[in-house]
């Protein structure tokens, strides 16, 4: 029996990087996908197909997450086609990075908006449908620079540091109703994020974890897994680190 046989999970942002790897995971594990990007592309496209070969059934929705109204019809289509939602995950995100000193009230508002309001929308949107189910699982896709802050990056700690908050506050709200809440923090991991940054600063952070080595898309699809399945039924309000001992 698979972890997540007959059940279904929409995953935010999920047609590359670290969304698409936790959509996969999942339903190697006998889940059934619903995923969402800004717009229905080639990317989209090819992760419906990958997800599909494990046998479930997968589609890519055009949703704007930061948009309350596009979020809460997308979920009721969602909810139209699978009939149930049994897992969320909050992936979708930016980053704007600049010093505080020079940072924008653009660079800001983009980066709150789509990284924190999202999660509030879809959880929010979500939430009802759990709530007959009386259960469900969430899981926030935060960051170790919400935990401990990062130079150039208020903006993105900020944000991620809210969806820590929101994890804990939904966790408490809505755990007498079979709902939990948990958020992971992946530390420095590979992804087309960080091939934009140059070889010295990735010598730098290498440096800085215990291991010795950036983590996987796979690394932290793994935790998700944990956190989406009954192996965690107990396991609510929590931050997960995913960082090879980075943040201690």
């Amino acid at each position: 029996m698979k972890l997540l046989e007959g059940k279904t999970a929409i995953v935010t942002g999920a047609a590359r990087g670290i969304g698409k790897a936790v959509a996969l995971r999942l339903a190697q594990e006998g889940c059934n996908i619903a995923f969402t990007d800004l717009a229905i592309d080639d990317n989209v496209q090819c992760t419906e197909v990958e997800l599909m070969a494990f046998g479930v059934k997968a589609k890519g929705y055009a949703a704007n997450a930061a948009k309350f109204d596009e979020t809460i019809q997308v979920v009721d289509t969602i909810v139209k086609e699978f009939g149930r939602i049994d897992v969320l995950v909050n992936n979708a995100g930016i980053t704007r990075d600049g010093l505080l000193m020079r940072m924008s009230e653009e660079q800001w508002d983009l980066v709150i908006t789509v990284n924190l309001k999202s999660a509030f929308n879809f959880t929010r949107a979500v939430v009802p449908t759990m709530m007959r189910q009386r259960a469900g699982s969430i899981v926030n896709m935060s960051s170790v620079v919400g935990i401990s802050g990062n130079v150039a990056q208020a903006n993105y700690s900020a944000s991620k540091a809210g969806m820590i908050g929101l994890a804990k506050s939904v966790a408490k709200e809505l755990g007498s109703r079979g709902i939990r809440c948990n958020a992971i923090a992946p530390g420095f991991i590979i992804t087309e994020m960080t091939h934009q940054l140059s070889d010295e600063v990735r010598a730098k952070w290498m440096e800085a974890i215990p291991l010795r080595r950036g983590g996987t898309p796979e690394d932290v699809a793994n935790v998700a897994l944990f956190l989406a399945s009954d192996l965690s039924s107990y396991v609510s309000g929590q931050v997960i680190p995913v960082c090879g001992g980075m943040n201690m």
